[in-house]
């Protein structure tokens, strides 16, 4: 049986600043960006979510992407694709997904 996946996408602005599905998380008061970091991907990492992409929007912004084996007969959240297929039955346009100020081109690197 093949294995199923589910994935999180996290917006890093300089490790100033980290927005996962609309949930903002900032570094505490006299916090370092790298103990920021550090922190953020340990939280991930202890939930079972495992780095498995990284995608470069422009200089200090990137997003990160984590997958984990989906549990049991759950089925992944396809919440943002059943929108756009409603909206596009619906005959409204739908916008492309485009990362924050994009410059030249994104860059995907798979770890």
């Amino acid at each position: 049986m093949r294995t199923k996946w589910e994935y999180k996408v996290a917006f890093v602005e300089q490790w100033e600043r980290v927005s996962v599905e609309g949930h903002e998380t900032r570094p505490e008061k006299g916090e370092r960006r790298s103990a920021f970091g550090r922190r953020f991907l340990n939280t991930l990492g202890a939930d079972g979510w495992e780095l498995s992409g990284v995608q470069h929007t422009m200089p200090g912004r990137v997003y990160l992407i984590f997958k984990r084996p989906l549990e049991g007969s759950a089925e992944p959240d396809l919440s943002v694709v059943r929108h756009e297929q409603a909206a596009q039955s619906a005959g409204q346009p739908t916008q492309p997904l485009q990362p924050p100020e994009a410059g030249s081109g994104p860059q995907v690197v798979t770890l």
